[in-house]
């Protein structure tokens, strides 16, 4: 473990502190990206641009064929899609509909990542550089028919330093807190009809090179408190992280978990009567938090609805988790899915991150349950859920290096997911999503393609020019820290958690 921590304080795992500007993406990825032939790529095989091109024609055929695999329409199939048979018989070979899901669900992760201020010399560093309003506009994702509903914040004042990003200035927007994420909900009619329901996502920021937070995990364990089992246990940073708060600091005075809880609350109430599904997602830690609130709303019982005697209905929580480490232990895993949590995985098999922590004793150990039932053992943790592995070796696009930023980006890992059709299938565009995003964020492509590294960044740095010639960082416009119905809402979900649980 030492060794593995030590290595992810090389200096090129930092991000390159820039995040968005509208960068040209040429028609020849576009091209190349739908130009492999049918048959399986050695790992080390490198196609060259003249063979790609040659193919380009029968591809085009196979990629219609992919297409005539969606028998049924996405609204008829959802269920299946949000992991009510955990995924059995969608991921090899890949379904279409899945596929394009889990890249949908990617794309709102990686959307905290492309409007997050991470520049030190910013007084904004730690918060997202949009107001809630215009974050879609903003990023190109209007057409997603999704609006904003609120922002997601933690206090960085727990054991996780390395994670959250502070300016260096003195006068700041905050000195305890970073913006982690947001909830949405679909609101477009013809979304809504094409999904089969209204569909409240969160997404929940995490890291995409910058590795070194991994050193403050601690393999000790934290009681979840969530319910009445001290034996359900937690990493103890996610659950601090998840659960803190800091009342000296107006973004925040409720914690991530009372935030969560409480929109989720006032959307159900909002949306009642509706067809309804709760779908989140994150990437790195934001991986391990999607799961954690997930558990939470689910063993708070908000989405199961009451007529006031028996259960009307259940609404479904679904994970999309991309690159996350464990969250907590065996007992932790059990109760997930005893809740009906459905989790689906999506990790890069050279990737180090999901092999933490426990990596000694975890779910593939043959005798932890003994250890801990018998033992208490304080080091045990196990996964959650289904998992779809994959493998950039797969990838004739990527650099066939160990550079353990690249195999955690979540631009890659939705690259990967685009090209993968089975285990033992050809990597293949099904999609035409653009090689080039791959880049954004990092130097993962190769360098025939001529893609800049870390591309994706404000037009100078956001500096803009003033009428009188001087260059100048504008000034943002205060973003609400928290809906004025916060307090409510929390105080609804544990009400109604009482009287579900049958308590006091």
């Amino acid at each position: 473990m030492a060794s593995f921590q030590s290595s992810l304080t090389n200096p090129k795992h930092k991000r390159n502190h820039t995040s968005l500007e509208v960068f040209p993406l040429w028609n020849t990825f576009k091209a190349k990206n739908l130009s492999f032939p049918n048959k399986r790529l050695s790992p080390n095989l490198s196609l060259k641009t003249s063979s790609c091109l040659s193919n380009l024609d029968s591809n085009n055929i196979e990629l219609q064929q992919y297409d005539q695999e969606e028998k049924k329409p996405l609204h008829e199939m959802w269920r299946e899609i949000q992991g009510c048979n955990n995924w059995k018989g969608l991921l090899d070979p890949m379904d279409s509909h899945l596929r394009k899901e889990i890249i949908r669900y990617g794309e709102f992760a990686q959307s905290c990542y492309d409007s997050f201020d991470y520049d030190p010399h910013s007084k904004y560093c730690g918060t997202c550089k949009y107001q809630p309003s215009h974050f879609f506009d903003k990023i190109n994702m209007l057409k997603k028919g999704y609006e904003m509903k609120r922002y997601l914040y933690a206090t960085s004042n727990i054991n996780l330093p390395n994670f959250f990003q502070k300016s260096k200035m003195s006068n700041v927007w905050s000195q305890h807190a970073n913006w982690m994420g947001y909830v949405a909900v679909a609101t477009d009619p013809e979304e809504i009809k094409r999904l089969g329901r209204r569909d409240i996502v969160v997404a929940w920021r995490g890291t995409v090179t910058y590795l070194e937070w991994i050193h403050d995990l601690q393999d000790i364990l934290h009681p979840a408190h969530f319910r009445d089992d001290p034996n359900i246990k937690i990493e103890t940073g996610f659950f601090d992280m998840y659960t803190k708060k800091e009342n000296n600091c107006h973004y925040a005075s409720f914690s991530a978990r009372e935030q969560i809880l409480a929109e989720i609350n006032r959307l159900i109430e909002k949306y009642q009567g509706e067809e309804l599904s709760i779908t989140i997602t994150g990437h790195s830690l934001g991986a391990a938090l999607a799961l954690l609130s997930a558990y939470d709303i689910a063993e708070m019982k908000l989405n199961i609805l009451h007529n006031g005697k028996s259960i009307t209905k259940i609404i479904p929580i679904s994970v999309f988790s991309f690159a996350g480490p464990r969250v907590g232990n065996l007992k932790f895993k059990e109760r997930c899915e005893e809740l009906g949590i459905k989790v689906l995985r999506v990790i890069n098999v050279h990737d180090k991150v999901p092999t933490v922590p426990g990596i000694i004793t975890n779910e593939k150990f043959l005798f932890q349950k003994q250890l801990e039932e018998k033992f208490s053992f304080a080091w045990s943790y196990a996964h959650v859920g289904a998992e779809l592995a994959l493998d950039h070796h797969r990838s004739p696009f990527l650099k066939p290096n160990s550079d353990l930023g690249c195999a955690h980006n979540l631009e890659a890992h939705l690259h990967l997911v685009d090209g993968y059709h089975g285990k033992v299938r050809a990597f293949r565009s099904a999609t035409g999503r653009d090689v080039a995003l791959v880049n954004k964020d990092s130097s993962f492509l190769k360098e025939e393609y001529g893609v800049p590294p870390f591309w994706w960044q404000d037009e100078n740095k956001g500096m803009v020019r003033t009428s009188d010639g001087q260059w100048v960082l504008p000034e943002r416009p205060v973003i609400e820290a928290h809906p004025p119905d916060t307090a409510h809402h929390f105080q609804q979900v544990l009400k109604l958690a009482r009287a579900r649980l049958n308590l006091p």
